[in-house]
């Protein structure tokens, strides 16, 4: 990919992002082409909160959400996020957004915001990882296993659509070592492919879009599944909670911290913590997917 498919893709989210306003509540989205015949999750997700934030007072910043994914998007059609003004209290407030395409949800966020005061403070340790700088790219890295793909061009259209983000795996992802079980965790760093304006909303949408990337990617590595990719699995997001926890910029290396306690059912859970460089806990992270073995 050129030097300039980063910044380009950058922006092209970034338009993405900016909503266009319907109504005082109502606002409208696009989407990318995507590389599986559904809307990226991720996407859906940072809309949603983009436009709960559309009604939110400046000095307030998401401090939590909660979504439920419940039909595929259409990435060929406008989304409409519809806003609900559930509370507006002292120090937090509270939006409901439901999403719709083609007359039915397709997808549902509770969003609150708090007005940043002084309080108790602790976390837990950063775990120890790698400097960013000395990983292989996410270009890189599908290279050099690019025979592992059930269809050769989708290391291209899963490059382009990661674009945005630089994105760079700690240790080899589910798809370099298939019929391989693992510890079901796994370590990414990420920033974004460009700096950033000063906006607290806009980074936490945009942390709210990376986080479905690779989250469930701790649940294949415990069976040895290379995923949707090498056609050995069949997944969708189910369910994704975020609470943000300190201040932290999408543009600077966070570093994605995930595990997977529980598949059963059809289902895998993944859980992480993401972490500035310099060892700030700044979002957990929690989403449930379907995980289902093709049959046949």
């Amino acid at each position: 990919m050129s030097s300039d498919a980063g910044p380009a893709a950058l922006a092209n989210l970034l338009d993405l992002l900016d909503l266009e306003r319907v109504e005082e509540n109502i606002f409208r989205g696009r989407s990318h082409a995507s590389v599986i015949p559904r809307v990226f999750g991720g996407q859906v997700a940072a809309q949603a909160l983009v436009a709960a934030g559309r009604t939110v007072s400046a000095d307030r910043t998401p401090h939590s959400l909660h979504a439920y994914f419940l039909r595929a998007g259409d990435p060929g059609e406008p989304i409409v996020y519809t806003v609900d003004r559930i509370r507006d209290g002292r120090s937090f407030t509270t939006r409901r957004v439901v999403a719709v395409q083609h007359g039915e949800p397709v997808f549902h966020l509770s969003a609150s915001f708090q007005v940043y005061e002084e309080g108790l403070e602790h976390q837990v340790e950063m775990p120890a990882a790698p400097d960013p700088e000395t990983l292989r790219t996410d270009e890189d890295m599908m290279s050099w296993y690019t025979d592992r793909f059930e269809d050769p061009d989708i290391p291209a259209r899963l490059l382009r659509a990661r674009a945005a983000i630089d994105l760079r795996y700690v240790d080899p992802p589910p798809y370099a070592r298939v019929g391989e079980p693992r510890e079901p965790r796994s370590q990414v760093w990420f920033r974004t492919a460009g700096k950033l304006a000063d906006d607290p909303l806009l980074h936490a949408c945009l942390v709210t879009y990376v986080s479905d990337m690779t989250l469930l990617d701790s649940v294949l590595l415990a069976h040895g599944r290379g995923g949707w990719a090498v056609g050995d699995v069949v997944g969708a997001s189910l369910d994704h909670a975020m609470w943000f926890h300190r201040p932290f910029r999408a543009d600077e290396w966070l570093l994605y911290d995930q595990e997977s306690p529980s598949s059963y059912g059809g289902r895998g859970l993944g859980q992480a913590r993401i972490f500035t460089r310099y060892g700030g806990l700044a979002v957990t992270v929690i989403q449930e997917g379907v995980v289902r073995v093709p049959r046949g």
